[in-house]
């Protein structure tokens, strides 16, 4: 997902057989494809794109169907109600990321319709696509793949997967990459995201993370309807991580 829903397999031969967005959704969706729609009128709320607000990194995209009402508040939080879309993401976060220890915590009505939580990301060179998903709604998005490895977090296990987008859209335009998951097995709606064991068990799995690009704790919906208020912080950090930034919105790619 690029500015980003919301899963070689998740094994490589797998994902050449499966497209990501089937094996996420048990449909067919472009969820590397954040890219504007050129039907807004289902837009509400706060205009998509991304940049800061209130001393954080956001980034809100939907692909036009159905209503999405996403507005940024105050500091790390973020509201969110969707009614009958067809995908849509957004949440709030870092510019770069990076492994920094993530404390959140909110509502989400996801549990029963097809959405999920997850601390969402990209890195440049290698390019990556990544997802921490901490809760998923009606689809188990590990249904069908093949699991890489293990990694004990924050009092849940969470498994470890990978994909591979051919010829997609990505936050450089069309590429060819891969998306790492950890997907947790004991959902939750907040808690502590120790960031580092998931890339240092990606990396015994040999999935290499790049250079990183942004890093958010993002809601996603995908045909479905639902609400979310999350409030995102990094723990120990004493006030908002970008104090300087003014207020700042580009468009999607």
């Amino acid at each position: 997902m690029r500015f980003s829903l919301l899963l070689t397999g998740l094994a490589a031969t797998l994902a050449a057989a499966i497209p990501l967005d089937e094996q996420l959704f048990g449909r067919s969706l472009d969820l590397g494809s954040k890219l504007h729609s050129s039907d807004r009128r289902t837009a509400r709320g706060d205009p998509e794109g991304n940049g800061f607000h209130s001393g954080y990194f956001y980034s809100y995209w939907s692909d036009g169907r159905g209503t999405v009402d996403y507005r940024n508040q105050p500091n790390g939080t973020y509201t969110a109600t969707w009614t009958n879309v067809g995908n849509w993401v957004g949440g709030k976060g870092w510019n770069p990321g990076g492994p920094k220890v993530v404390q959140y915590n909110g509502t989400w009505s996801g549990r029963n319709v097809n959405s999920y939580l997850a601390l969402y990301g990209w890195t440049k060179n290698a390019l990556i696509e990544y997802y921490i998903v901490e809760s998923y709604g009606s689809y188990n998005p590990s249904s069908g793949t093949s699991r890489l490895g293990t990694v004990n977090s924050d009092g849940s296990d969470y498994d470890i997967y990978r994909t591979q987008r051919v010829n997609q859209p990505s936050i450089v335009g069309r590429a060819t990459f891969y998306q790492f998951w950890s997907v947790r097995r004991n959902h939750r709606v907040g808690g502590t995201i120790t960031v580092a064991n998931h890339f240092a068990a990606w990396e015994r799995s040999n999935l290499k993370l790049g250079t990183h690009d942004y890093m958010i704790l993002a809601t996603e919906g995908y045909g479905s309807s639902g609400s979310s208020a999350i409030t995102v912080r990094e723990a120990g950090v004493e006030g908002v991580p970008y104090p300087n930034e003014p207020d700042s919105r580009r468009d999607n790619n």
